[in-house]
């Protein structure tokens, strides 16, 4: 009798993460795809081989016959529309789709303004994806193996992050290339169940400097108000000058801190959970962790690809950054110069910043357009 007492009181219980895996529920399961484009429940894997020519044309109805959609050139496209209050579980993409002309788009309970608005691969933590659309399998490619994102050949991109939305959610995709079109394969799971009071919304921006001025800081996250937690840092950077380039600190001002920051870190390897330049015998270590990594590292060619690039990550899961008024979050771009003098850098740098907040969110900066963020 205690038992069913114990498990009839667990129903209800949000599964907002892995704490409650193991407690009954009476959250419904339900999963966006090309086959199931409304989530609806027994709506899946009914379309039919429309051309001639599709592969399923002689097996019919239920035989993988919407595996993907089109992403027009100039096109926004509407991936999820879904009503009532739950929580997105994860997400995973593919196809022709992993290049900055993509564009990622999260609305919560109707909000006009997104609270995710990044580029595509830059949300993956791959900023250097540089996917030829015309050339799908052939690289770079770096692999991600962390807890809450994951970058698996090729170029499967998954996310773990939990999203509770209350009175629904909108995700799309923009495709800014002119001419040519993208080919999307997704799966967005998701679970319809009350959300507490308490539970915060997923926030994710990108921003890119490029090149950073001369003795300029670095911004990750400015214009943050409200209450929340900060969770991850993902990061780029493209180096313009000779020598090593991340001596610089990372810096969280919270709740009012103006000219000094509260959490000051002591360099930029040190801040991805490496050390000494990430340099083991005279190469740079890339790794990949659960929590954090220094996961890719592009070298110059002695051809066109003249700069070195780096692709970083560090998710605040186990040590998320509480603030109740305010965050501001920058890094330093330091280098070395002669006489042992710290050179200020002027690189290709670009982040994404993810968090949690309480509503109302203030307005992103305006996305940098197509040109800007091309990788050059």
């Amino acid at each position: 009798m205690a038992q069913m007492e114990n498990m009839a009181a667990s129903v209800g219980v949000p599964a907002l993460g892995p704490g409650s895996l193991a407690l009954i529920s009476d959250a419904e399961t339900r999963s966006i795809s090309p086959e199931n484009p409304t989530g609806e429940k027994g709506k899946g894997g009914m379309a039919h081989p429309e051309a001639p020519t599709h592969p399923a044309r002689e097996l019919g109805q239920g035989w993988k016959c919407r595996p993907c959609i089109e992403v027009k050139p100039g096109e926004t496209l509407d991936l999820a529309s879904v009503a009532g209050s739950g929580t997105v579980q994860s997400m995973w993409f593919g196809g022709k789709i992993v290049t900055r002309d993509f564009i990622l788009r999260i609305y919560w309970d109707g909000a006009e303004q997104p609270a995710v608005e990044c580029p595509l691969p830059d949300f993956f933590a791959s900023p250097w994806a540089l996917q030829d659309l015309t050339k799908p399998k052939v690289g770079p490619f770096a692999p991600v193996n962390s807890m809450m994102v994951s970058v698996n050949p090729n170029r499967g991109l998954n996310c773990f992050w939990p999203m509770p939305f209350r009175e629904g959610f909108r995700m799309t995709l923009e495709n800014r290339n002119p001419q040519q079109s993208g080919l999307c394969f997704y799966q967005i799971n998701y679970a319809l169940e009350p959300v507490p009071d308490h539970a915060a919304y997923f926030h994710a921006q990108f921003r890119r400097v490029n090149p950073l001025p001369y003795g300029d800081v670095y911004t990750i996250l400015d214009g943050v108000a409200g209450r929340g937690h900060y969770v991850g840092t993902s990061m780029g950077f493209s180096i313009n000058n000779s020598n090593w380039w991340g001596e610089g600190e990372i810096k969280f001002y919270l709740d009012g801190d103006d000219e000094f920051p509260t959490i000051c870190g002591t360099g930029t390897e040190d801040y991805f959970g490496g050390a000494f330049d990430w340099v083991v015998d005279g190469e740079y270590q890339p790794y990949t962790t659960p929590f954090l990594g220094m996961h890719q590292v592009l070298s110059p060619d002695g051809v066109f690809n003249s700069q070195h690039r780096h692709a970083m990550y560090r998710w605040h899961v186990l040590d998320p950054i509480r603030f109740r008024e305010n965050l501001r979050v920058d890094i330093q771009a330091l280098g070395w110069r002669s006489e042992r003098r710290y050179l200020p850098g002027m690189h290709d740098i670009c982040s994404v910043a993810y968090w949690y907040q309480l509503p109302p969110a203030a307005a992103f900066p305006q996305l940098p357009d197509r040109n800007s963020l091309e990788i050059v």
